[in-house]
């Protein structure tokens, strides 16, 4: 007996880490995270593996983002340069590089053309934001704008709870429903599991909101043998007349969040944008909506054109991310992004979890003589992540950029500012399970006036903060080192 489980339990390691070796979509880091688990726990490692290894999406997900691109440009939804295809230009968009250069400054047109082929969405002008003062003004200027709809809503959020916020924006989309307005409001299943089948969420149903649950886990048994359970709809916008969109890091949840009080109040940013990137966005929703809605609703094709503005406006572009992307799209984006940079870039981010990709950018354009600043809560709602981030300090910090750790409450902001020109804003968190995981949403946009009001909104955020010094980060005492390292060591698979 003693041979038989000596030689069961080497098949199983053997097996399971040729399986790991085998497969060519894992970056070397997580490869070895996954086996340094196998040897050091190979009857745990087996089971979470199984339910955590591979990113497998469920049979119905794959091409439903490409279906609906592929109807908007027969439909011109879009216009003529927005979309093109995965691996050759549309006929649609012939000249869109042409288009591009007249639109995007030279030395931003290599990150705009590569957050163009993420998903074929073109950077266009035309467009015009607002940078939300705070959660307050957001939800007031929302609940405006959802009272003056007369066409169509489209919501979908990560978390979404039956708190003030929530319940305002649910009494609002009742209020648009009665009025005639066709009102589609998606949640990701795991995020705002408290509120469906809650009585606010029957109360939409029965006002005629057409609802539905992205990634939903009612079933989990069914959902481990058909995908990951961790694979998450992390996607944050409200759209509204495909004139308005509501774009940021901000769920529909009240700033204290009453789930994670204690690390309250969280603190986010939204743009309301106007202009061709919601029509874009228009078509994400469209592709979740396909995929998650159910029978008795039907199938969701954003029918209007991009409504542009008067005046030229600035440039932008929408950008989804997820599983059903092309991998290591997220982290090349921002290391392109990052590498930009000629005179100062400036992140704030609540979980910084980097792959070597974002990490070697980071340091390589502080190394160049770049100003480097990363901004990042004291206290995080997830020790496991804190730790880890804080295992980068060292390194950050030789390579000269200057790390602030927010003090009054979580920082939610997900924000990338280069140059006083160029801003990313959205849901993306600079951490692997935004990187490979979950499906986000951004929108990249060259603005001056813009860029500078995020700017301004992460000089507030540092007045805030307390500034990381080398001489603090090595008096660390060796056993919180220890479990810091550990735990980056073990980030690719957690």
């Amino acid at each position: 007996m003693t041979w038989l489980f000596l030689t069961l339990h080497v098949a199983l390691i053997v097996c399971l880490g040729l399986r790991i070796l085998l497969r060519n979509d894992l970056q070397p880091d997580v490869r070895m995270g996954w086996l340094t688990l196998v040897v050091l726990l190979p009857y745990v490692s087996c089971v979470l593996y199984y339910l955590f290894g591979e990113v497998a999406l469920r049979r119905r997900g794959r091409g439903h983002l490409q279906q609906v691109q592929d109807f908007a440009v027969q439909a011109h939804v879009v216009q003529q340069a927005s979309l093109v295809g995965k691996s050759r230009p549309h006929p649609a968009v012939a000249g869109a590089t042409e288009r591009m250069a007249a639109h995007v400054a030279p030395q931003w047109q290599a990150a705009f053309s590569y957050a163009a082929s993420v998903n074929g969405f073109q950077p266009q002008p035309g467009h015009s934001a607002q940078l939300m003062a705070d959660g307050g003004e957001t939800l007031r200027r929302m609940l405006m704008d959802l009272d003056a709809a007369q066409h169509e809503i489209n919501l979908l959020y990560y978390l979404w709870r039956d708190d003030q916020m929530g319940t305002q924006v649910a009494q609002a989309l009742i209020r648009a429903a009665a009025r005639g307005v066709v009102c589609r409001a998606m949640v990701d299943g795991l995020g705002s599991r408290p509120l469906v089948g809650s009585a606010l969420w029957e109360s939409l149903r029965a006002a005629g909101v057409q609802l539905a649950v992205a990634l939903p886990i009612n079933r989990p048994l069914q959902v481990m043998l058909n995908s990951r359970l961790d694979l998450r709809n992390h996607r944050k916008f409200t759209l509204i007349d495909g004139r308005i969109a509501y774009c940021g890091s901000q769920n529909c949840v009240d700033e204290v969040f009453a789930a994670k009080a204690a690390y309250g109040p969280w603190v986010d940013i939204m743009l309301r944008m106007q202009g061709p990137v919601v029509a874009q966005m228009q078509l994400v929703f469209a592709s979740d909506w396909q995929q998650y809605a159910t029978a008795e609703h039907a199938p969701y094709l954003p029918q209007s054109q991009p409504q542009a503005l008067a005046s030229p406006g600035f440039v932008a572009l929408a950008i989804a991310e997820g599983p059903s992307e092309r991998a290591r799209a997220c982290p090349q984006l921002f290391a392109t992004l990052i590498t930009s940079a000629r005179q100062e870039l400036v992140l704030s981010t609540p979980y910084f979890v980097p792959d070597a990709t974002v990490l070697d950018a980071l340091c390589a354009t502080a190394w160049r003589g770049v100003p480097v600043t990363l901004i990042v809560p004291a206290r995080n709602d997830s020790a496991i992540v804190g730790a880890a981030s804080r295992s980068h300090y060292h390194r950050l910090l030789q390579a000269g950029i200057t790390i602030y750790e927010f003090q009054p409450g979580l920082l939610h902001a997900k924000t990338l500012c280069v140059d006083g020109q160029v801003s990313l804003i959205g849901s993306t968190n600079l951490d692997l399970r935004s990187f490979d995981l979950n499906f986000e949403n951004n929108v990249l946009l060259q603005d001056a006036d813009t860029t500078q009001a995020i700017r301004a909104r992460q000089a507030a955020y540092i007045a805030q903060s307390l500034q990381i010094t080398a001489e603090q980060v090595h008096g660390w005492p060796r056993r919180q080192r220890i479990w810091n390292n550990l735990l980056a060591m073990l980030s690719p698979v957690l």
